[in-house]
This record gives structure tokens, sequence and C-alpha cells, in this order.
């Protein structure tokens, strides 16, 4: 079910503008806009995916499956989720914490054309 989301979270966040697939590390398949990522996504059977949350980070480290990024990200309002299965949240919240990560990450250019779009 997990490796199902994380395709849909993936898929969805690559309608993003000038989003494009990146791959630094064995079994991950990330978002990235200009070559900067704004979601770090597992391609393993567990769940995990790491955002950059500036306006909701401390709001989302309250969720038990929830933990600042390592290497130092954390400091900068990145956010590590791995639930178990039965406690993903819905799509809906995942689209939410990917495109606030978008826009933390994306051109000021590409941000107005997402916000054209709606």
């Amino acid at each position: 079910m997990s490796n199902k989301i994380i395709d849909d979270v993936r898929a969805w966040g690559l309608t993003l503008p000038g989003a494009h697939l990146k791959s630094p590390w064995p079994e991950h398949s990330d978002l990235a806009v200009n070559d900067k990522t704004f979601a770090y996504l597992s391609t393993g059977d567990a769940f995990r995916m790491s955002v950059k949350l500036r306006f909701t980070s401390e709001v989302a480290l309250d969720l038990p499956f929830a933990t600042p990024t390592a290497y130092g990200l954390g400091k900068s309002g990145w956010v590590t989720f791995e639930p178990e299965d039965r406690s993903i949240p819905d799509l809906k919240q995942l689209r939410e914490w990917v495109e606030e990560s978008y826009r933390a990450q994306a051109p000021k250019k590409l941000v107005k054309e997402l916000d054209a779009r709606d």
C-alpha cells in the first residue's frame, strides 16, 4: 500500500511547474525543481517522505511518526515522515506538504505559475 501512495505523491509532484525526478541515492526517486530537492521519497517497501515545511513543521512534528530530518536539515524546517501503513496520512495532506515544500524551494517565477493555475 505504501508504495502506491508514494507513487501517487511522486506522480502528482511531477505536475508542479518545473518539477523533475532526482535520484541521488539508491532506493530514492525524489522530486526536485531547478535541481533543488523538495521531496525525498523512498522507493522501498516502507513509506518514507521528507519535505521542507517552513510554515507547518511544528504542527507536523506533533505527529508520532514525524521527526526533524537528519543531517541538520531539520533545523531549516525539513520533516521526515515514517508512518506504518495504517497511519499514513491521506493523499490530500501529503500533497499539501509536498506543495509547501515545493513553494519553499522553487523560484518565484514557477510559484507564480503554480498560483496562476488555481
